[in-house]
């Protein structure tokens, strides 16, 4: 006796990918996340290709996953995919000190952030 598996959180015309623990803020990838939302994942890629953030080469490789998981996994067609959600979570906070003077510390935070991409197929206009 197994147990029943669980119902897939997503409609059957959507695949997402998951990045974890990136090494920056989350308000600094937001900005990267906002240019890609509702846009066809052709001009997704090329926004994320000639971007200038450094963020901008690992969101490009979470939404290359998201289209590859539509396509292999969910046998979704690659033209007809729009980037329907992408939002940012926050994930870990390393904290180091910095020595200031007269035996004080100055405290440094290092955010770590989660993104998730959501691609949804949609019917091509006629």
């Amino acid at each position: 006796m197994s147990k029943e598996k669980r119902a897939r959180a997503l409609a059957d015309n959507e695949a997402k990918a998951i990045a974890k623990m990136l090494r920056i803020s989350p308000q600094k990838l937001n900005l990267v996340a906002g240019l890609i939302r509702g846009k066809k994942v052709s001009s997704a890629l090329a926004d994320l290709q000639f971007s200038r953030k450094r963020v901008a080469v690992d969101v490009k490789k979470c939404l290359e996953s998201a289209i590859a998981n539509a396509e292999n996994n969910h046998d979704l067609d690659v033209d007809d995919l729009v980037v329907a959600e992408a939002f940012v979570g926050k994930a870990i906070v390393m904290k180091r000190f910095h020595a200031r003077g007269r035996g004080r510390a100055g405290g440094i935070l290092k955010p770590f952030s989660n993104l998730t991409i959501v691609v949804r197929q949609v019917e091509a206009s006629a």
